[in-house]
């Protein structure tokens, strides 16, 4: 990333000491890490699958719900046999069963609203086209979906995640770090037909948004319509690059076949360094990745860097308003008990690890935010 005399880095952090399962800082969903994705499980690492067990609870209000999410399940795989529910939400569910030797993973969504049924279409559009253009890297096989009922079923792949929250704690080891970006770079370099993905963000209407919300000063909101007119009228405008469009590590099975990436639902076209703005966003304890990523991000010269800074201030803002919600409601939640829950000394509490992450994505916006400016001036 450009600044006026290096690359956006940020510097190292004190390690933080927090208990196993509790979440470096916890995904916003208080959705279980071994949950996150399309059928990766908590496994130790260079484990596969693990052999299915256990049974799937049925009984009561919850149960009917399960119940009606298996049944559209069973009308487009009749063989699917659930064994296991991987996460829940009020949003959707994921199970994982057979079809016949097989393990697979169904997706059921239970939120029918229209924003996310439609992007529960999108990530089976997605899958159904990779049937006919595969990626470049290893993804999940389409089994069956349903689009009318926002139902999926897909294969469940090898592998262990290559983090299991959303923002690591812990600076991933580089091994890790080398296979995602790896991996990544080889989804951003392919072109599929143009026809075949949307572009699933707006960028001047997602940032004239983010200003009228307040999250942008008039000043970013200048700044970053120059770089965008810059890059839309240069004399080479900007190609667009194929992105996933939530490139998380916990999106990134790895397994000695090589990385798996699920969870398809925001791929499409992009600015180019989309998929590098996240991963930069997401690793704020690792500086060495970090810079990793920004040179890579600039190594196409300024265009591309510009792209990556529009990219990175949409990623970093985003990050900050899904956090500061989830802040209030744990506060909302804490508020009416009156006593603390037991907390093991030096360990923080799950609002306190969201508001070091809220201060550590307020510093990093900070940081992009002189690097817009930067380069803003260089035009």
């Amino acid at each position: 990333m450009y600044t006026a005399s290096s690359s956006v880095s940020a510097p190292p952090r004190p390690h933080r000491h927090l208990v196993t399962g509790g979440g470096p800082y916890l995904d916003p969903s208080h959705a279980a890490p071994a949950a996150l994705g399309a059928g990766r499980t908590a496994r130790r690492p260079g484990a596969g699958v693990q052999p299915l067990s256990g049974r799937i609870d049925l009984s009561g209000p919850q149960g009917a719900q399960l119940r009606m999410a298996i049944a559209s399940v069973h009308r487009i795989c009749p063989e699917f046999n659930p064994v296991q529910v991987l996460r829940r939400s009020g949003r959707s569910v994921l199970l994982v069963g057979s079809t016949g030797r097989a393990t697979a993973v169904a997706k059921c969504l239970l939120d029918h609203s229209p924003v996310w049924a439609e992007r529960f279409r999108h990530e089976i559009a997605v899958y159904r086209a990779f049937v006919r253009h595969r990626p470049p890297v290893r993804v999940p096989r389409l089994i069956a979906a349903d689009p009318d009922n926002c139902t999926l079923v897909i294969e469940r792949m090898p592998g262990r995640a290559a983090a299991l929250s959303r923002h690591p704690v812990e600076a991933p080891p580089r091994a890790d770090v080398r296979a995602a970006l790896g991996a990544i770079g080889r989804v951003n370099a392919w072109r599929p037909p143009a026809e075949m993905f949307s572009r699933p963000l707006e960028y001047a209407p997602r940032i004239a948004r983010y200003h009228e919300l307040g999250l942008f000063t008039d000043r970013d909101l200048s700044d970053l319509q120059k770089l965008l007119h810059g890059l839309a009228h240069s004399g080479r405008p900007v190609a667009w690059q194929f992105s996933h469009g939530e490139a998380l590590l916990t999106n990134i099975l790895l397994s000695p076949a090589g990385p798996v990436l699920v969870d398809w639902e925001h791929a499409g076209w992009y600015l180019p360094g989309y998929d590098l703005a996240t991963l930069w966003a997401v690793l704020g304890d690792a500086p060495v990745a970090r810079r990793q990523i920004s040179q890579a991000a600039q190594a196409s010269g300024p265009a591309a860097r510009d792209a990556f800074l529009v990219n990175l201030m949409l990623v970093l803002t985003r990050e900050i308003r899904t956090y500061e919600t989830a802040v209030q409601r744990t506060m909302r939640e804490s508020a009416p008990s009156g006593a603390a829950s037991p907390q093991q000394p030096g360990v923080p509490s799950a609002g306190e690890q969201q508001r070091l992450l809220l201060r550590r994505l307020h510093d990093d916006c900070a940081l992009a935010r002189r690097a817009v400016r930067a380069a803003v001036g260089t035009r």
